[in-house]
């Protein structure tokens, strides 16, 4: 998904060429939780989660304009770390980029992921 909205083909890449691609266009990956135990890929089978200090990174990058949650339940833990630690930024939740995730279609997901354009070098 993210490749579409900055016109990179990532899976055709190797991994660290991927990395430099996101790097290039501003974006930076980072797990909101560090650890849990899933049967399966849906995010609703997530039991026992550590989550990663995402407020502590987030803080140190004084030129992060906006964190973006690729999700509902990256967006539900991340928006929760972030409003505690009383940091002000940007807070973007979008429809997860997983195929299992059909409810909605590619199309749809891909308009409401290009509204990153705003923050990305594209």
């Amino acid at each position: 998904m993210i490749g579409d909205v900055i016109g990179e083909d990532l899976p055709g890449m190797d991994y660290e060429a991927r990395l430099q691609a996101l790097l290039d266009h501003r974006v930076g990956l980072w797990d909101v939780i560090a650890k849990a135990r899933r049967e399966g890929s849906l995010d609703s089978r997530i039991r026992d989660h550590a989550t990663n200090d995402l407020a502590a990174l987030v803080s140190g990058l004084p030129n992060l304009a906006a964190v973006a949650f690729n999700g509902g339940t990256a967006a539900k833990i991340g928006m929760q770390a972030l409003a505690e630690s009383r940091i002000s930024l940007d807070l973007i939740k979008l429809p997860s980029s997983s195929p299992a995730y059909a409810a909605v279609p590619y199309a749809e997901k891909l308009r409401a992921w290009e509204a990153l354009r705003k923050w990305l070098s594209v």
